[in-house]
C-alpha cells in the first residue's frame, strides 16, 4: 500500500507539480470535499498552462483559453448559504401562496438563495408559480448575471402554454441581449409574436430594447451596416402591426443610418418624425445627424442643422461641436471653425486634444502661425488645457511649421 502510494505521488508529481505541493505541505489532509473539488480544478489549470509553457513557445490559442475559464467559472461558483436558504423557509407558512413566496424572494439579497428557494417552492405540493414569481426569480439571476439559471427557469416559462405578460418577457429579452445571446433573445420575441394572450405581444418597449442591441454589437461600419438590415425589418414590422414609434424608436433608427454611413436615410427619417409620426426631434436627433453630416465632410448641412438646433431652444453636444469644428477646419473653412470653437467654449462644452491639433494645424498651414500661437495661449490663459496639453500642442505646431 505505502509503494502504491509513492508511485502515485511521484507520477503525480511528474504530472502536476501543483498536487506535489500540496501534498509535502500537507495541504490536502485538512480541505473539505467542497475546496478539494476546487483545488482540483485550479490545479488543473495550472498543469495545463504549465505544460503549454514548457513544450510551446506560442501563446494560448483563443479555444485553449476559453475552455480553461469555463473550467475556473465551474470551479468558482458560489456555494449555497444553508443558513439563509432554510432562514427563508422559515419566513413561509406552511400552506403559502404564490404572493407570499413573492414577497421571501423580494427581500431575499442572495440571488443563489432565491434560486433555490424558486426550485424548493415548485416541489411543494398544492403550489404552482405565477407570473409574479416567474419575472422576479428572471430579474434576480439577470442582475448577478447567473445566465444558465436563468436559462432554465426561461425554458419553463416558455413550456407553458398561453402564460406570461409584456413585462416578463421583455425582462427576458433584456437580460438575453445583456448576456450577448441576441439570438435568444430574438427567438423569445417571436414567441411573443405568436402568443395567444394579447397582453403578451411585444409593445414599443420590445422593440426598443431589441433596437438598443442591435445598434451597440460594434463600432465597426460594416457591422452596423449587417445588423441595419435586421432594424429596418423590425421597425416596419412594428409599424404595420399598430405601434407607433416614439422618440427612442425613431432616434435609433437616425442613429444606426448614421453609423452604418447611410445619412441621407437618416435625414429622411428625421423629416418624417414630425409629419408623418407626430413626434418631434429632440437634442439627440440632431446630435446622431449633425455627426454623421460631419463624417462625410458635408460641412453646410451640418452648419444648417446646428442652427436649426439652436433656434428650436437645443444645445448641441460636445461630440456635435467637436465633429463641426473638426470638419469645417479640414474643409479650410478655419474662421467658421474658430467661430464654432469660441461658441462651443462659451456653452462650457469640452474640446478634445484633436479638435485643438486639427484646428491649429489647419491655421498653421495657410501661414498664419502667430494667430495660431495666439489662439493656443487663449486657451491656457482660460485653463482649457492644462500645462502638458499646451507643451504638446506647442512642440508639435514647432516641429511642423517652425523655422
Amino acid at each position: 500500500m505505502i509503494a502504491l502510494r509513492r508511485y502515485y505521488f511521484r507520477n503525480a508529481f511528474q504530472t502536476n507539480p501543483f498536487h506535489h505541493l500540496c501534498y509535502y505541505s500537507g495541504f490536502y489532509s485538512y480541505l473539505p470535499k467542497q475546496i478539494d473539488t476546487k483545488i482540483s480544478a485550479i490545479s488543473h489549470q495550472f498543469h495545463s498552462l504549465f505544460l503549454c509553457s514548457f513544450y510551446s513557445t506560442k501563446s494560448p490559442s483563443r479555444s485553449f483559453r476559453r475552455r480553461n475559464n469555463k473550467r475556473l467559472k465551474a470551479a468558482s461558483k458560489p456555494v449555497l448559504d444553508q443558513a439563509k436558504f432554510h432562514n427563508a423557509i422559515s419566513q413561509l407558512p406552511p400552506r403559502f401562496t404564490a404572493e407570499e413566496l413573492f414577497n421571501v424572494i423580494t427581500l431575499e439579497q442572495d440571488p443563489l438563495v432565491c434560486w433555490e428557494l424558486f426550485n424548493w417552492a415548485a416541489q411543494q405540493p398544492r403550489f404552482r408559480h405565477d407570473v409574479s414569481t416567474y419575472h422576479l426569480t428572471i430579474k434576480k439571476l439577470g442582475v448577478a448575471k447567473m445566465y444558465e439559471e436563468m436559462d432554465v427557469v426561461v425554458n419553463q416559462v416558455l413550456a407553458l402554454r398561453s402564460f406570461g405578460s409584456e413585462p416578463l418577457y421583455n425582462t427576458i429579452i433584456y437580460f438575453f441581449t445583456e448576456a450577448r445571446k441576441l439570438s435568444r433573445a430574438v427567438n423569445i420575441f417571436k414567441h411573443m409574436r405568436n402568443n395567444r394572450k394579447l397582453d403578451c405581444r411585444p409593445s414599443i418597449r420590445t422593440y426598443n430594447i431589441l433596437f438598443t442591441a442591435m445598434l451597440s454589437r460594434g463600432r465597426d461600419s460594416y457591422i452596423n451596416h449587417m445588423y441595419m438590415g435586421t432594424v429596418r425589418c423590425l421597425f416596419r414590422q412594428m409599424v404595420n402591426d399598430g405601434i407607433d414609434p416614439d422618440i427612442f424608436s425613431l432616434n435609433s433608427m437616425i442613429k444606426g443610418y448614421v453609423l452604418s454611413l447611410h445619412v441621407n436615410d437618416a435625414l429622411r427619417v428625421f423629416h418624417q418624425m414630425g409629419v408623418v409620426y407626430k413626434c418631434l426631434p429632440n437634442a439627440f436627433s440632431y446630435d446622431y445627424l449633425i455627426y454623421g453630416l460631419c463624417a462625410q465632410g458635408r460641412t453646410n448641412n451640418a452648419r444648417e442643422l446646428c442652427d436649426e438646433m439652436k433656434k428650436n431652444g437645443f444645445t448641441p453636444s460636445s461630440k456635435s461641436y467637436n465633429s463641426l469644428v473638426n470638419a469645417l477646419a479640414i474643409a479650410g473653412e478655419v474662421e467658421d471653425a474658430v467661430h464654432y470653437l469660441r461658441e462651443m467654449i462659451e456653452m462650457r462644452k469640452s474640446a478634445d486634444d484633436i479638435t485643438y491639433k486639427t484646428i491649429l494645424d489647419e491655421i498653421c498651414r495657410r501661414g498664419r502661425v502667430e494667430e495660431a500661437m495666439g489662439l493656443l495661449k487663449e486657451l491656457q490663459n482660460k485653463d482649457l488645457v492644462d500645462g502638458h496639453t499646451y507643451r504638446k500642442l506647442l512642440y508639435a505646431m514647432e516641429d511642423d511649421f517652425g523655422d
